[in-house]
C-alpha cells in the first residue's frame, strides 16, 4: 500500500477511527496497529509477511535469552543466530540474483560452460530496512546498551509498525518500542502538525519527485545516447531532485503519520544538500542509515581509535557496504566507493587546511560539495556502467557533439526548481520547519498547506512507488 494513494487514506482513516475510540483499552489498540501493520505491509505480496514473522519470532527469542544468558560464548552463539537468520534472508532474496551472474560471468571467464537458470526471486519491500532495525535490538542486547522489550506484542509492532517500516527512519529499541508501554494519544497540536507533515511529504513526492522531476530523469537516463553537457546535467539534477523529495517525503510522511498517534520518529533529513563537506552529507542525509552504519559497522571495525591507516580502511569499508545495501549492482558500490574517497579526501584535506567557516565560503563549500555528490548519483540512477560513462563524460564537457533531448523549458524547469531546492537548504540548514513555523502566522501556513493539497490534488503524477522500496 502506498502513502500516496486514496486506498491509503481510507486505511489511515479507519486505524485513526479504531485507535482513538474509547471503547477499546490500550493492549486491543497495539494489536489493531499490529494488525494494520501486518496488512499495510501484506498486500503488496501477502507470503512475504511470513518473513517478518520469523525476523520477528527469532530475535525476540534471542533478545530473551542475551537478557538472561551470563555465558559469553552461548550469547555470542545467540546474536550469530540472529544475525544467520536476518542476513541469510537479506542476502538470498536481494542478492541471490546478483551472487549467481557474477559467479557466471567468472565461470565463463575463466573456460567453463555453465549457464543456470536464472532464479525467480520477489525482493521483498523494505527488507533492508526492517532488517537492519530488527537486527539492532539483539546487537544491542548483546552489547547491554537496551533492555529487552516488556511484551512480544510491544517487540512485534516496534518491528513492524506500519508508518516507517517499508523506507525507515532506521529506528532503534529504546527510541519506540519503550513508547508502546503506556497508551499514546496525540494533543490536537500534535495531531495538526502531524496531518501538515503528511501533507508536506505528500506534495514533495506527488508533485515534486513524480510530477516535475521524474519524467527528465527518466528521459536523460533512458534515452541509451551519448548527450551534450546540458542535457546530462540538467537529467542528473532533476534526480538528485527527484531521489530527495521522494525519500525525505516518504520520511516526513512517516513522521507525520506516527505523530498523528502521539508517536514520535526520528528526523532522516536535515537539508543535506546544504551540507559543508562529506561528514556533513551524511550527518543530514538518511540519517537513521548513517548512524546505524556507524554505530555498527563503521565502530567495530576499528573506527578512528586505533591509527589513520585502519580509520581510512573501516571508512571505505563501511562506505562499501553502504553502497551494497542501496542495491545489488556494481554501480551501487561505486556510489558508495565514490563516497569513500570523498570522505577519506575530506580528512586528509582537513589536516593540512584549516578554513574559518563563514557566509560567503560557506555556500560556495555547500554548492561545490552538492556538485561532487551529483558525480556520485549518476552511478546510483545508471543501470549500466556504459550509461554512467557517457553521464559522466558529458558533465565534464568531454563530449563536444552530444545530442540535445530535452526542450529548453524542461532545462528552465528543473534548474530553477534545483536552484531553489538548494537555496532553500542553504537558508534553513541550521533551523526546522517546527521552529520556522512558530515564526509565521498562522493564516500563512494556512495558506501554504491549501495550496500545497490544491497542488497534489491537481498533479498528473503517476502514483508510482517510492523510490527506496526497492531497497
Amino acid at each position: 500500500m502506498l502513502f500516496n494513494s486514496l486506498s491509503f487514506v481510507v486505511f489511515l482513516i479507519i486505524v485513526l477511527a479504531l485507535y482513538y475510540s474509547k471503547l477499546f483499552n490500550w493492549t486491543f489498540k497495539k494489536k489493531m496497529l499490529l494488525f494494520a501493520s501486518y496488512v499495510f505491509y501484506g498486500l503488496w505480496n501477502p507470503p512475504l509477511v511470513i518473513l517478518l514473522w520469523i525476523s520477528t519470532v527469532v530475535d525476540w527469542i534471542t533478545g530473551k535469552k542475551l537478557s538472561i544468558v551470563e555465558n559469553q560464548t552461548q550469547r555470542k552463539l545467540w546474536l550469530l543466530l540472529s544475525m544467520a537468520v536476518n542476513l541469510g534472508f537479506l542476502f538470498f532474496f536481494k542478492y541471490g540474483n546478483f551472487l549467481l551472474e557474477n559467479f557466471t560471468l567468472l565461470m565463463n571467464q575463466i573456460g567453463v560452460d555453465y549457464h543456470p537458470r536464472p532464479m525467480d526471486i520477489i525482493l521483498p519491500m523494505g527488507i533492508s530496512f526492517y532488517t537492519f532495525q530488527t537486527m539492532s535490538y539483539t546487537i544491542d542486547m548483546y552489547n547491554r546498551s537496551c533492555e529487552r522489550a516488556k511484551t512480544f506484542l510491544d517487540f512485534a509492532l516496534y518491528v513492524t509498525f506500519f508508518p516507517q517500516l517499508v523506507a525507515g527512519p532506521i529506528v532503534r529499541a529504546q527510541d519506540l518500542v519503550t513508547q508502546f508501554y503506556e497508551e499514546k494519544k496525540a494533543t490536537i497540536n500534535q495531531f495538526i502538525w502531524g496531518m501538515f507533515l503528511l501533507t508536506i511529504g505528500l506534495f514533495q513526492k506527488i508533485v515534486l519527485a513524480d510530477t516535475l522531476l521524474s519524467n527528465t530523469a527518466d528521459t536523460i537516463y533512458g534515452s541509451g545516447k551519448v548527450l551534450n553537457s546540458l542535457d546530462a546535467w540538467t537529467g542528473t539534477l532533476a534526480f538528485s531532485g527527484q531521489i530527495f523529495f521522494d525519500f525525505a517525503g516518504y520520511s516526513t510522511c512517516a513522521i507525520g503519520i506516527s505523530l498523528m498517534l502521539g508517536i514520535t520518529l526520528m528526523d532522516n533529513f536535515k537539508y543535506p544538500y546544504a551540507a559543508i563537506g562529506f561528514s556533513d552529507l551524511w550527518k543530514r542525509w538518511h540519517i537513521s542509515l548513517s548512524s546505524w552504519l556507524r554505530d555498527y559497522l563503521y565502530i567495530p571495525l576499528g573506527g578512528n581509535k586505533h591509527g589513520i591507516t585502519r580509520m581510512y580502511v573501516a571508512l571505505m569499508l563501511t562506505m562499501l557496504l553502504g553502497g551494497l545495501w542501496h542495491g545489488a549492482a556494481w554501480t551501487f558500490v561505486i556510489w558508495g566507493a565514490l563516497h569513500g574517497i570523498y570522505l577519506v579526501v575530506e580528512r586528509l584535506l582537513k589536516n593540512f587546511i584549516k578554513i574559518k567557516i563563514n557566509a560567503f565560503n560557506g555556500i560556495i563549500l555547500a554548492l561545490m560539495t552538492y556538485t561532487l555528490v551529483n558525480f556520485t548519483w549518476v552511478f546510483f540512477r545508471a543501470r549500466e556502467f556504459s550509461t554512467a560513462k557517457n553521464m559522466i563524460t558529458s558533465m565534464l564537457f568531454m563530449n563536444s557533439d552530444g545530442e540535445k533531448i530535452l526542450q529548453n523549458f524542461d532545462v528552465i524547469k528543473v534548474l530553477t526548481l534545483i536552484s531553489i531546492l538548494f537555496l532553500c537548504h542553504w537558508i534553513m540548514r541550521n533551523t526546522s520547519m517546527k521552529e520556522v513555523s512558530t515564526k509565521v502566522k498562522p493564516w500563512v501556513l494556512g495558506v501554504v498547506w491549501a495550496a500545497m493539497f490544491f497542488l497534489i490534488v491537481i498533479s498528473q503524477g503517476s502514483g508510482e512507488q517510492f523510490i527506496y522500496f526497492q531497497f
